[in-house]
């Protein structure tokens, strides 16, 4: 007996003050898995250990010491960088209560070491359900069991942000949107309120529009607009989605945090300041451009040209919406009789060429015809 109690001391030692998942009851020294089971306990040498573990493993798959001889694979399956083997007894002990919520969490880290989307998914799921368990159970009545009781609890919590942290690192990792979505959309139903989830937001945007799911990335943007603080690739696509449906008032109001979000934003570091100009000169070039021409499609004259104007010094880089600023400027200032500038507007754009060239010659033409003697 006294072999036998030496290795129920080893499983305790594993997790000290949590809940066994598998308990190692009394072996019969004699017969040879208590044999085999006695000289795995008492063996120091770790790769020996781990061998006669597995013979064990092998030979008494429905022993009542399997489980627990399971946990201790597992453990060291984790510990050696050997996922397959780890996730098979993972496998084995799916069926594990919320006490075993140790060993899902070191089946999750295999997944880890996979960098398998599903698999993390799947793990992260199993691990989050157990210990939401720990931490639902009830504080027990015994005084002298409320003290293990409260660390399970904090450990079970410890493992359920952990299992979100998974999910939101596995994301990031992942090269393929449709995984990306789905694992923070996993963390978004788990728990809408998580810190990883916020830091995941940008990227399930830009997963949902590399997949082609733009409903579903305008949706999000707005829902992070009217909460939060929006990128600029989220308030770029809500300006164009409003655009595109002619709804005015978000069009201003887009466009306009559009123009704040990137005038206060400090070069990303990594990039270079050349790069970074480019970047942000489109982007307020886009929105000046389409705020202007809203205005100007609501005969609001005035704000259509200021907008506009504010336009014009970004637009030397992009040949395709410089005639097309011109001529909306023009026409602003020729519907606001201010010919001279009108006429000026149009000359630029009729020198360039661009679908807006024939009708800004013949605008020139008509200013000339009707305010002699202006060039």
């Amino acid at each position: 007996m006294k072999a036998i109690a030496t290795v129920f001391a080893l499983a305790l030692a594993a997790a000290p003050g949590w809940a066994q998942c598998h308990r190692l009851a009394e072996v019969n020294a004699t017969s040879p898995e208590g044999q085999l089971l006695q000289k795995a306990g008492l063996e120091e040498d770790p790769a020996k250990k781990l061998a006669l573990q597995e013979e064990f493993a092998a030979q008494y798959p429905q022993h009542e010491a399997a489980g627990w001889v399971d946990e201790q694979l597992l453990n060291a399956y984790v510990k050696a960088n050997e996922a397959d083997k780890a996730l098979a007894v993972g496998d084995k002990l799916a069926g594990m209560p919320p006490e075993c919520v140790e060993d899902a969490q070191q089946t999750l880290k295999a997944a880890e070491m996979k960098k398998d989307p599903d698999l993390v998914l799947k793990w992260s799921n199993k691990t989050a359900e157990l210990a939401q368990k720990v931490v639902a159970s009830p504080q027990p009545k015994e005084a002298d069991e409320v003290e293990n009781w409260k660390a399970r609890v904090d450990y079970a919590r410890q493992v359920n942000t952990y299992t979100e942290y998974s999910l939101y690192a596995m994301a990031l990792q992942s090269a393929d949107p449709k995984k990306q979505s789905m694992l923070i959309e996993a963390l978004q139903q788990r728990n809408p309120k998580s810190e990883y989830l916020a830091k995941a937001i940008d990227t399930l945007f830009v997963a949902y529009q590399k997949a082609g799911e733009t409903d579903k990335a305008v949706d999000l943007a707005q829902r992070t607009a009217a909460s939060g603080t929006p990128s600029e690739e989220m308030l770029l696509i809500l300006t164009q989605d409003a655009a595109k449906k002619k709804d005015g008032a978000k069009v201003h109001s887009y466009s306009a945090k559009l123009v704040e979000v990137m005038s206060a934003k400090p070069k990303p570091e990594g990039i270079a300041d050349a790069d970074w100009t480019k970047r942000k000169n489109a982007i307020l070039l886009y929105a000046y451009s389409t705020n202007g021409e809203q205005y100007f499609n609501e005969g609001k004259l005035a704000p259509a040209d200021q907008e506009l104007r504010k336009a014009l010094p970004l637009v030397e880089e992009n040949a395709t919406v410089k005639p097309e600023v011109l001529f909306y400027l023009g026409l602003s200032n020729y519907k606001m009789e201010k010919a001279q500038d009108a006429y000026n507007f149009f000359r630029a754009c009729a020198a360039l060429k661009s679908p807006f060239q024939a009708q800004a010659t013949k605008n020139l033409t008509a200013i000339r015809t009707q305010y002699h003697g202006i060039k």
